[in-house]
């Protein structure tokens, strides 16, 4: 038989499970989420930001001379 059969007939017979999941799991995986999604944001803030950030202080510094 092929795997994919297999695979099919192991997710036929599987039997639901009926699982408490309590606040805690959804509060820890808001925050997971969140922290991935704000680290992202950080490191492209931080990539864009300081380039532009040093030329304008270059900037001014050869207006001022």
């Amino acid at each position: 038989m092929n795997k994919i059969h297999i695979i099919i007939i192991v997710f036929i017979l599987i039997a639901p499970i009926y699982a408490y999941v309590g606040p805690g799991m959804g509060g820890g995986l808001i925050a997971t989420i969140l922290g991935i999604l704000l680290s992202i944001f950080l490191s492209i803030f931080g990539i864009v930001y300081y380039p532009i950030k040093r030329f304008l202080k270059n900037r001014k510094s050869k207006n001022k001379n």
